[in-house]
């Protein structure tokens, strides 16, 4: 590996780690960055997951304070999140990537929609939510359990995915639903890594530079990301989503 190359992904861990703390999508940057230099798609989605770990990390201890009053609704997303990423990372080792990349802009467009029409959804639904705010129902569990099958198989807008189910299952400030989506996103890779590190090859070259950079990218994330707005953080997520979109056609 170059000085070039390494500068390179050790960069792009830098901005995955920043959006991946503050919207989600982070792989869309890493991801192709390994697949322009050469290394193979499975390859390249395995030591890019595990490369992402840390940076999550890093995400989640920036907003530990948004995290100290959720511990109560955090345990069964958790589990949900685990069981999501036992299956996505089985479904990558033993499926082809076609079938379910097909698909993935769909995923997307869903997400961003409701993103974008959250608070006249909450308003709407409002009346038949109370409560939604102390804890997430069963239906917003299994979608993020989906979510955790989506970001185990392959894990790009994972976090706009999660952003809009408990967006919509929580009458809750938008800053403190990201910060439990940092800590699902990161659960799933965690979990899925772990997978893949008896199943699958690594490159340890590149998941060491991107988890050098996504620490880094974490960190800036979480200090900088709580500063938005929470209409400039529904502008970056639609900025994000489209950009996904347009990658993956």
């Amino acid at each position: 590996m170059s000085l070039w190359h390494a500068v390179a992904i050790f960069a792009a861990g830098i901005a995955a780690g920043t959006i991946n703390t503050v919207v989600g999508s982070g792989t869309l940057i890493t991801f192709p960055a390994l697949l322009a230099f050469g290394y193979a798609p499975v390859t390249a989605n395995v030591s890019n997951t595990i490369g992402l770990v840390p940076g999550s990390a890093a995400g989640a201890i920036g907003y530990r304070r948004e995290l100290r009053t959720q511990r109560h609704r955090l345990l069964p997303l958790l589990l949900a999140s685990t069981t999501g990423a036992i299956i996505g990372a089985a479904l990558l080792l033993s499926l082809p990537a076609s079938a379910f990349k097909a698909i993935v802009p769909a995923f997307i467009v869903i997400a961003l929609a409701l993103i974008v029409f959250q608070p006249q959804l909450t308003a709407v639904l409002g009346k038949h939510r109370r409560g939604a705010g102390q804890r997430v129902g069963a239906v917003a569990t299994f979608g993020v359990m989906l979510a955790g099958v989506y970001g185990g198989y392959f894990g790009a807008a994972q976090g706009i995915m999660l952003l809009a189910i408990l967006g919509l299952a929580l009458d809750e400030d938008l800053q403190r639903i990201n910060a439990v989506k940092v800590v699902l996103a990161g659960l799933v890779n965690l979990v899925s890594g772990v997978i893949f590190l008896f199943a699958a090859h690594v490159s340890w070259a590149p998941a060491g530079l991107i988890a050098a950079g996504s620490m880094l990218g974490g960190v800036l994330g979480a200090r900088y990301g709580r500063r938005l707005h929470p209409q400039a953080l529904r502008g970056v997520i639609v900025l994000v989503g489209i950009s996904a979109i347009v990658r993956l056609l």
